[in-house]
């Protein structure tokens, strides 16, 4: 069975390079507005799975795997930054504060679909000013939900996390592992051997 990454992420295709060998990407075309009526963790399996499904409906006999990431603070889910005021507006309200991560993950393949999300408490650091502006300035922080990437140079502001880091990046290794191992995915494809 053929593996099919749902995302452009390099994040996320680095990470599901950790688990299966061989896979390719085909990024979906799923509309992404949902609003943002629904809890953040429905919110995020809705969209993982919308982007799985655009994908499955193309390739039926693969296995696809869609992803997304929101970060929530007070309940108010922090996209992608729309431009540098934006993200500059997102990282002042994360400094100093805890927020949440949540990241789904959605499998469709011809044996049907499974779904997780994986959580995890992220604690921020007080930044000044002008650290923002310079973190903006990097360019980093554009297209990444809360304005802030945790494997690159916004790991010098993050004092603790609490749960998967992996959550935090974008793809859980060890749930969706777990998730494709226990399913049987990885017994029909080719599994990455230690």
């Amino acid at each position: 069975m053929e593996i099919i990454l749902a995302s452009g992420s390099p994040r996320r295709r680095e990470l599901l390079g950790m688990i299966v060998d061989t896979f390719r990407v085909e990024v979906s075309g799923a509309d992404e507005n949902l609003g943002h009526t629904l809890p953040p963790r429905d919110f995020v399996a809705r969209l993982a799975g919308r982007k799985a499904a655009e994908v499955a409906g193309r390739f039926p006999e693969a296995v696809v795997i869609g992803a997304d990431t929101v970060v929530e603070l007070d309940g108010v889910i922090l996209g992608k930054p729309r431009d540098a005021a934006d993200a500059a507006d997102m990282l002042r309200r994360l400094a100093g504060r805890e927020h949440r991560v949540h990241t789904a993950v959605s499998v469709h393949s011809p044996l049907g679909q499974r779904g997780i999300v994986s959580t995890a408490a992220v604690r921020f650091a007080q930044v000044a000013p002008e650290e923002i502006n310079w973190y903006i300035a990097t360019g980093e922080p554009m297209d990444k939900a809360g304005a802030y990437g945790i494997q690159g140079f916004a790991s010098r502001y993050i004092t603790g996390i609490q749960g998967d880091y992996y959550t935090v990046m974008g793809l859980p290794v060890q749930p969706l592992y777990q998730l494709l191992r226990d399913w049987g995915i990885l017994d029909a494809c080719r599994e990455k051997r230690m």
